[in-house]
């Protein structure tokens, strides 16, 4: 389960996106949808990714951020002995939508299609 009380915590702060920020990109990135979000790779890198706040809505019972991702992947090749080609990483992209429960600060994480 992912929680971003900072951000929950920080709402009406002047620099909110600043904050979300940091609480989005101190997320484990094994718990967001980011195998799926791949566009011209196999897997998820290793490099740390970094968030971009593009919206933040207040709802009655969430608060919405809109948030772009830029994180590496890699495309492997065929792991035999004689393979030369080296693992080559490529830059992704993708939108996520965290909805804060205001309640508890439980995120969901949405992937964003285009």
């Amino acid at each position: 389960m992912i929680y971003l009380h900072k951000s929950l915590e920080n709402i009406t702060a002047p620099n909110f996106k600043s904050i979300a920020k940091n609480d989005i990109q101190d997320i484990n990135p094994a718990l967001l949808p980011l195998q799926n979000g791949l566009s011209f790779s196999s897997y998820v890198g290793q490099n740390p990714f970094s968030a971009v706040i593009l919206n933040v809505a207040e709802k009655t019972d969430f608060i919405c951020i809109k948030t772009g991702i830029f994180y590496t992947g890699i495309i492997a090749g065929c792991s035999c002995s004689d393979d030369p080609s080296p693992t080559d990483e490529q830059n992704e992209y993708c939108e996520l939508l965290f909805a804060i429960n205001k309640k508890t600060a439980e995120a969901k994480v949405t992937l964003l299609n285009d």
